[in-house]
């Protein structure tokens, strides 16, 4: 008998052979599962099933994936990871400056896919396990330097006294920037933390997000004066005063 605590995934992917591999294998795992076959289904299951993480596949038949992904984003703060043939850099940066949280190209491993989940449902700040437990419950925190306040138990940030939309992935960096302000945190140590130590590797997609957090808390996000960057080697928060 599943659990009523259980994840829920949405899988937006007109390929049957993948839904019909990855569901009963993710709900042998504990998740409950929902299949989407357009991306107009998929907007429709994220109101009617409201999952915890979205599994999306780009090559859909009536919505371009960048811009459902797009959509979605602005819908909810859910974890996605995209699922691509396509695994050019443009392709992912552009799934990635939209708002997926991970990309991951096919073919895939189910070990793996079930990482990068792991990896994206720590940084959500209402997905539970198959056990009700929370998978994250940092202490009640407020961290506040020049302009920038951010509060880990309301989850909110706010920059010059305005609420500034985050995503659990931009939240979690920017909650790792700060807690070390005036520190140079490398490249490997905000992998490490924010994506996990299988993605010490994945310098673009550091700068992919660091490039998102300060279009939204800098003044001139094209000259920083918060998120500063030591070049090839990794970032420092400072207060600009």
């Amino acid at each position: 008998m599943r659990s009523p605590f259980a994840i829920k995934v949405l899988l937006i992917d007109d390929e049957p052979a993948i839904a019909k591999a990855l569901r009963p294998l993710l709900q042998g795992h504990g998740f409950s599962v929902a299949v989407a076959e357009t991306g107009n289904d998929g907007l429709a299951q994220l109101e009617n099933f409201a999952p915890d993480l979205i599994l999306l596949d780009l090559g859909l038949p009536d919505i371009n994936g960048v811009e459902l992904t797009a959509e979605l984003r602005r819908r909810t703060d859910v974890p996605i990871i995209v699922l691509s043939v396509h695994d050019t850099e443009h392709d992912k940066v552009a799934a990635l400056d939209n708002g997926a949280d991970d990309y991951l190209t096919k073919p895939f491993g189910f070990q793996e896919l079930l990482a990068r989940m792991r990896v994206a449902l720590r940084h959500a700040p209402s997905a539970q396990n198959a056990y009700g437990a929370a998978l994250t419950s940092p202490p009640p925190q407020k961290i506040r330097i020049g302009d920038v306040e951010l509060d880990t138990d309301r989850y909110e940030v706010t920059v010059r006294g305005i609420t500034t939309h985050l995503t659990p992935t931009e939240f979690k960096l920017l909650e790792a920037l700060m807690q070390h302000a005036g520190k140079l945190v490398t490249h490997h140590t905000l992998l490490h933390r924010v994506w996990g130590p299988e993605y010490v590797g994945e310098s673009q997609l550091l700068r992919v997000y660091i490039g998102h957090l300060r279009t939204k808390i800098e003044e001139r996000p094209e000259r920083p004066t918060y998120i500063v960057t030591e070049p090839g080697v990794g970032y420092r928060f400072r207060d600009p005063v």
